[in-house]
């Protein structure tokens, strides 16, 4: 009987699997110094992002999905 692969707990609630099975990211450069960014670039740092292809597979495997 093989053993399970433990989830990453950290990695977990940073990123979601979509309903596609690709998984959901958020933006960085989100925690300060509000006043040096633009608030078009404030507005679009809100928005997700997918995790790159070349990451996928290793955030796959911290997920244990």
């Amino acid at each position: 009987m093989g053993n399970k692969m433990k989830t990453n707990k950290a990695a977990a609630k940073r990123f979601k699997v979509t309903g596609s099975g690709r998984i959901k990211r958020s933006k960085a450069f989100t925690g300060h110094f509000f006043t040096a960014k633009s608030p078009k670039r404030l507005r679009n740092l809100r928005k997700g992002s997918m995790v790159a292809s070349c990451d996928e597979s290793r955030a796959r495997k911290m997920l244990a999905k």
